[in-house]
């Protein structure tokens, strides 16, 4: 079986970088090796993470072919449960996590970036955002406030509404990202901003990191996402237009 994930350690900084060809889709092999992955390298002693993706697509989100294959509603349940599984992995992390974003960061690779601590993105034409309504789906509550975590909530309110992709300089301005570096630098600026951060005095940056971050967990609760409601409203009419429709444009 081909790894979807590759790591590559910079001293107590381990670098965690989605690899699963050709655009990173999401798939529950690829969420549940990026879960164990950053469990491991807690146990391990790593101070901090960096989580990247590949060249020009961070992560194209939630592998939508893959889940319209699938048979039974349980199954499709426990494909989104993976993934969400994941999330909360990067939200809950110990240690500080850096997002390393070279490339385009829809849908369900922005929801990953959104649980990082810090938001690097490649400069260039670029795409970043929550697009969930423009393919037919219901951004959860506890989405909405991970992006408005960090634009404030009218903004947050009207991106996820549209479905808004914003480029990387709309971005950085939003506060959605929060530094540009050249495509080739992404992972060495992400990793500069953590090396920083660790040469804080580790208990007292740990602890504050700690309350900061409270809300972001709390975004990600079970009774946030519901997602008994999100996989119901999977089968509705719109909701499989739209899917099929990305499908379809996936294929060209």
């Amino acid at each position: 079986m081909t790894p979807t994930i590759a790591t590559a350690d910079h001293g107590v900084i381990r670098e965690i970088r989605l690899a699963r060809a050709p655009v990173n889709a999401l798939n529950p092999e690829l969420c549940a090796a990026l879960r164990d992955a950053i469990a491991d390298a807690v146990a391990q002693g790593m101070h901090g993470l960096v989580l990247s993706g590949g060249p020009k697509v961070f992560s194209a989100g939630l592998d939508v072919p893959h889940l319209l294959a699938l048979q039974t509603r349980d199954e499709l349940m426990t494909a989104w449960e993976i993934f969400f599984a994941a999330a909360r992995a990067l939200a809950e992390c110990p240690i500080p996590v850096v997002a390393a974003i070279a490339g385009h960061a829809p849908a369900g690779g922005c929801v990953l970036a959104l649980c990082c601590d810090y938001r690097v993105m490649a400069s260039g034409p670029f795409r970043i955002g929550l697009n969930e309504t423009q393919v037919g789906l219901a951004a959860p509550l506890g989405i909405l406030r991970l992006m408005a975590r960090v634009v404030g909530p009218y903004r947050a309110e009207r991106m996820l509404v549209a479905g808004e992709m914003v480029d990387a300089e709309r971005a950085l301005a939003l506060g959605l990202v929060d530094e540009l570096a050249d495509i080739d630098h992404v992972a060495a600026r992400a990793r500069a901003w953590l090396e920083e951060l660790l040469q804080l005095p580790r208990k007292p940056m740990l602890t504050t990191r700690g309350f900061a971050r409270a809300d972001l967990i709390a975004a990600l609760h079970p009774d946030m996402i519901q997602l008994d409601r999100f996989v119901d409203a999977w089968s509705e009419p719109d909701t499989q237009a739209g899917l099929r429709a990305l499908v379809a444009k996936l294929g060209k």
